[in-house]
């Protein structure tokens, strides 16, 4: 193989890649598997597709080798090949926040026109306020999600239940949610919830995935 068609071959492989993850459908399934397996009825419920449709992304995101299946029984569970698949899309989620101005606009819009006050605190700085015990830490996802790994000390307090956990939740400390990612809406659903009943409340900017990549303190169900 001569220069030309080498770098032909590999260029092209690669492309296939980025044409895999270039559709919002699959960008949102590889957020969703960065928490772990799932079957293609999930997957479809938390997407809002349906089967027939999550299965021919799902067939797109295995043919690039981005995703892998298992198989427990007579189920079939869909799981990101390797953490480097959930990199690849938090480098393309973070050059939308840095080049494409419209991201932030759809974001803005959304949580600030219509949600009201929704400050957002990064990892880093929620360590700290967890640290000097300021806080209390609220995971909305499903029961589910955070059984299969979650930050530590944080609540389960799924958002379709929040309103049986309000008489639990002290009015003297910061209530932070957080969900899948930002662009996961439960956790600005929470908060806005969370402040009409008189709570002082705020969302982690970032998800459960992007906290245990960085090796962030996390337990699981079995821990």
């Amino acid at each position: 193989m001569n220069k030309r068609g080498f770098k032909d071959k590999v260029y092209g492989e690669l492309s296939r890649v980025a044409k895999a993850m270039a559709n919002p459908v699959r960008l949102e399934i590889i957020d969703l598997l960065a928490q772990g397996p799932f079957s293609v009825e999930q997957i479809a419920n938390y997407t809002g597709q349906s089967v027939a449709n999550a299965s021919q992304h799902l067939q797109t995101l295995k043919n690039a080798k981005l995703v892998r299946i298992t198989r427990d029984g007579n189920f079939i569970y869909y799981s990101l090949a390797g953490v480097n698949v959930f990199n690849a899309w938090v480098g393309l989620r973070e050059l939308g926040f840095a080049y494409n101005a419209e991201v932030e606009k759809v974001m803005h819009d959304f949580r600030c026109g219509h949600r009201g006050d929704l400050n957002a605190v990064d990892a880093a700085t929620l360590m700290e306020m967890m640290e000097k015990e300021e806080v209390v830490l609220l995971d909305v996802r499903t029961e589910d999600e955070y059984n299969r790994g979650h930050i530590h000390k944080a609540l389960s307090t799924p958002i379709d239940k929040l309103g049986t956990y309000l008489k639990k939740l002290p009015k003297g400390k910061t209530l932070v949610a957080y969900c899948r990612g930002p662009f996961c809406v439960y956790a600005d659903e929470a908060v806005a919830f969370l402040q009409e009943k008189g709570h002082k409340a705020i969302r982690l900017k970032e998800g459960y995935p992007d906290w245990a990549i960085k090796g962030l303190p996390i337990r699981h169900k079995e821990s």
